[in-house]
């Protein structure tokens, strides 16, 4: 059980965060119960606005931003809420890009814990969501651009009946929590799916399309399936045409990284086109706006030169293998320039699959790990990755981890820190001579 603040004390920014940060400890429970309550003690603010409402295990965050970008480009009041933040807990929650100011999250967690007495006791999650949800209300907020926290139908985003949905892939990541099999992970994202609202999909596994086709027929739900329903097209890496159900923008250019963002700017898109029934008018110049305004940070991003510094926070399978991707496509334009890969992983992912395909990326391998107990030691990935990399430099401290991978690349090199999106802020926040908050899950 968690302390409470002592009667009448007032919390402030500081001791709010360490407040929420108490509640992470005890872990994640799944369930709407307490969200349900706690978002009708605050008069049901999630209904005061409309909203999209993004799952997937991974891009749906990249997804989000850039549904977010483009609403605002269309000239909408816009909220957005995603996690875990990098450096600063304020990133989860933003309106029209700004994150929530200090002064907002100590009242709002003042006035949930007050609200939250006596019977009920919401985790960090379920405290942050009803925070966001507020926040955009009082802010009056058009739309409000929700990504899952985990999972889907038990996720404390789940209250809402959005405008539209969309599930952007599905892996194998969480499996304590949402089961072992595709199917399984798939049924549970797809429990974000309302009766009669479109859902938008990414690129699925048969056996993950089944189960969630399954599941859009019992709630009657209009499917709209990339590559079937809407579509990219375009050479030149980042440019491209979308085409709809109703909709085709040309010129369109995608500032993320990576061939896979190319699907998430489609599922994007398609979710505004799916929630035009409900009044959304997205135009060409929108659409091009916006995506050209995306700013996600932490997924393929270029933080630094000489060398360059590039995180990302692929800390699964499928994730890796899109960054994989992206490496050996630089390569080819950068044939001799070494590369120097930075990892650090959770303890509770999968260390095997996720280095598999990075293992003949990196001209050197420096094994690190964040500062959080989640984190797997460097010493404990060297024990179970000896086989797939057989001469790695082990550095528990990532400033010095990031030292030598600076000398090792040399000006002229590149230098990607991967493998955990906690290990991406506290290098941002190092960076940048800042700390990370402690709440990253």
């Amino acid at each position: 059980m968690v302390s409470l603040p002592p009667a009448g004390y007032t919390m402030t920014y500081s001791s709010a965060v360490a407040y929420l940060y108490r509640l992470q400890k005890h872990g994640i429970k799944l369930g709407l119960e307490t969200m349900t309550a706690l978002t009708a003690r605050l008069g049901m603010p999630q209904n005061r606005y409309r909203t999209v409402h993004i799952a997937g295990t991974n891009g749906k965050g990249s997804t989000a931003a850039t549904a977010a970008a483009i609403l605002q480009a269309a000239g909408y009041r816009v909220g957005l809420y995603t996690s875990p933040h990098l450096v600063d807990f304020r990133e989860r929650i933003r309106v029209n890009g700004e994150m929530i100011p200090e002064s907002r999250v100590a009242q709002l967690t003042n006035q949930l814990q007050a609200l939250s007495q006596p019977e009920l006791s919401p985790t960090f999650f379920e405290y942050t969501t009803a925070m966001a949800f507020q926040h955009f209300a009082d802010t009056a907020v058009d739309v409000a651009v929700l990504e899952v926290g985990l999972g889907g139908r038990f996720d404390a985003t789940n209250v809402v009946t959005p405008m539209a949905c969309a599930i952007t892939t599905i892996a194998l990541d969480h499996q304590a929590y949402l089961g072992s099999t595709l199917s399984s992970i798939a049924f549970e994202k797809a429990g974000i799916i309302k009766p009669g609202v479109p859902v938008v999909l990414g690129r699925l596994d048969d056996d993950a399309w089944r189960t969630i086709e399954q599941v859009a027929r019992e709630r009657q739900a209009p499917v709209f399936r990339i590559g079937e329903h809407f579509h990219t097209e375009g050479e030149e890496p980042q440019q491209f045409s979308y085409g709809g159900v109703g909709t085709h923008y040309d010129g369109l250019t995608c500032v993320l990284a990576g061939r896979h963002q190319l699907d998430n700017a489609a599922c994007a898109l398609a979710l505004l086109e799916a929630a035009a029934p409900q009044g959304i008018v997205i135009t060409s110049e929108a659409a091009r706006t916006g995506l050209q305004a995306v700013n996600w940070a932490g997924r393929l991003e270029v933080v630094d030169r000489r060398p360059t510094i590039l995180l990302d926070g692929a800390h699964n399978p499928a994730a890796a293998t899109a960054l994989a991707d992206f490496l050996t496509d630089a390569d080819r334009l950068h044939p001799s320039r070494p590369v120097i890969l930075v990892l650090g992983m959770m303890r509770d992912k999968d260390h095997r699959g996720s280095v598999e395909p990075l293992r003949n990326l990196g001209d050197e391998v420096v094994l690190t790990q964040a500062d959080l107990p989640r984190s797997a030691t460097a010493q404990e990935l060297q024990s179970s990755l000896g086989d797939l990399l057989p001469h790695p430099h082990v550095v528990p401290s990532l400033s010095d981890a990031m030292a030598l991978a600076r000398q090792l690349a040399t000006p002229d090199g590149l230098v990607c820190v991967t493998g955990s999106l906690m290990l991406v802020g506290e290098c941002k926040a190092w960076l940048h001579g800042r700390v990370c908050s402690p709440l990253r899950g």
